[in-house]
């Protein structure tokens, strides 16, 4: 999938950043110094400290490859701790934690982990304790052990640490976790006055797609991983991004407002990508980032066919293979679906027979495989909501009637429209999703709009 250029040799541009970053690091170690003890709550807001970029046009720089051709400046003499998972590597496929150990005048003195582990070993909403990693003897602090505190690092698993370096890639849909599990971590570093460096990576999706609907208000409480941001469906935001409109917006981030203006943030921008790039464009081999997202076919797919799993028997595969972009109702025979999806000319979308073995009876099954035709036409998120009427017309009975109360809840947080919700249990086939799909592109344009302030890259 990638298409990798000539690029500038390495050690030429590690020398240019290195002296870059040496001119830049002494502007940020000073402002730390500034902000050592805390700051009286009438204090002016401490803004991100964002690392000025170097152009390398022919090829994508994540924020670990950066900061490593750096030398490393925004890290030096201090006691750091890691949050990270298989997909923080550098573009040679090195993962941040061996990457951070051997940091010259850096003190890596623990990893944290979230949902899946650090090394991608966990099940999906598995809960685990601390640990000892066996590999590098570094204690792993969980954030995803159904404590009380949530998924914020707690006081006694930041002790004896200036900053938590974040690296994540996140696929840039908002119920994706990685993303919210960055935000909760940088709730609980500023609420012990601990810095949070975000090592920026790219949205797989490209910084230009938005859409889908907003989430409401009441469907942001309580916390979870998957409801962290007001942002549409697909935000169109880095990682990076999305922790610089947390910090620097009102109201996002559950703490105070005299915490939130006095954290601290420092986002490692990345080098040469830019908003229009999809992840195949950014010549960067594809790590997975969770059990169901193992290509960036799987990504693509993840806005599509994600949220109908929760409502009625289409699942987002056919058998084990083709995750989020297969299509196959048990209910329903395939021939019908594919009629009536071709009947809708969803824009920037076709739909082609698919066959695998069952694994149980050996005998083939058949479903359909969504192909985008059209990236520019495409709305990610629309399939979802007509395979949601096309449920209330083809299966027995409206599965909306029978969600049970904590699955609607869950169902909610994902996809964020209680209105919708209401109006698909009240009038299954006959609502018009169109006129739901219309409002939210509107949202979605606004929502760019509002938030451009907080792009780094063009």
């Amino acid at each position: 999938m990638s298409d990798t250029s000539p690029a500038r040799s390495l050690s030429s541009l590690g020398c240019f950043l290195a002296t870059f970053f040496c001119l830049c690091g002494c502007q940020a170690n000073r402002a730390s110094a500034t902000r050592a003890a805390p700051a009286p709550v009438a204090a002016a807001p401490a803004p991100p400290v964002r690392i000025p970029r170097v152009e390398v046009p022919t090829e994508v720089m994540t924020g670990l490859d950066v900061l490593e051709s750096g030398g490393f400046v925004v890290l030096k003499g201090k006691r750091i701790g890691l949050l990270t998972h298989p997909a923080g590597a550098d573009r040679r496929g090195e993962s941040a934690i061996d990457v951070l150990r051997r940091a010259p005048g850096v003190r890596l003195v623990a990893l944290f982990g979230t949902e899946h582990g650090i090394y991608d070993n966990l099940p999906a909403s598995k809960p685990y304790d601390d640990q000892i990693d066996p590999r590098t003897g570094l204690k792993i602090c969980s954030l995803y052990n159904g404590h009380v505190n949530g998924h914020r690092p707690s006081r006694a698993q930041l002790q004896g640490m200036d900053a938590l370096v974040i690296d994540l890639q996140d696929v840039g849909v908002r119920p994706y976790t990685f993303a919210g599990a960055m935000k909760q971590a940088m709730e609980g570093c500023f609420e012990n006055n601990v810095e949070v460096i975000v090592l920026d990576r790219p949205n797989p999706l490209g910084g230009l797609k938005v859409d889908g609907p907003p989430i409401d208000p009441q469907c942001l409480s309580p916390a979870a991983l998957v409801n962290e941001f007001p942002v549409p469906y697909v935000h169109g935001m880095t990682i990076g991004e999305l922790a610089t409109f947390a910090k620097e917006t009102p109201g996002v981030l559950r703490v105070s407002e005299a915490v939130r203006r006095r954290g601290r943030l420092t986002v490692v921008q990345m080098s040469g990508w830019r908003r229009s790039m999809r992840w195949p464009e950014t010549g960067l081999p594809w790590i997975k980032t969770s059990e169901y997202i193992p290509d960036f076919s799987a990504v693509v797919g993840y806005p599509m066919t994600g949220l109908i799993a929760y409502v009625g028997h289409f699942s987002s595969g056919v058998g084990d293979q083709y995750p989020f972009r297969g299509i196959y109702n048990p209910l329903v025979k395939s021939e019908i679906v594919k009629r009536e999806l071709d009947a809708l000319h969803i824009p920037g979308l076709q739909f082609r027979w698919v066959s695998v073995t069952n694994p149980h009876t050996g005998k083939p099954a058949n479903g359909l495989y969504v192909e985008v035709t059209d990236w520019d036409e495409w709305r990610p998120t629309e399939l979802n909501f007509q395979l949601m009427r096309l449920a209330c017309r083809l299966e027995p009975k409206n599965p909306f009637l029978f969600i049970s109360k904590g699955e609607s809840e869950v169902f909610l947080r994902c996809m964020g429209s209680t209105a919708f919700y209401r109006d698909m249990t009240a009038h299954g086939s006959r609502v018009n999703v169109e006129a739901y799909l219309n409002q939210w592109h509107a949202d979605a344009a606004a929502f760019q709009e509002r938030t451009r302030r907080f792009w780094m890259y063009r």
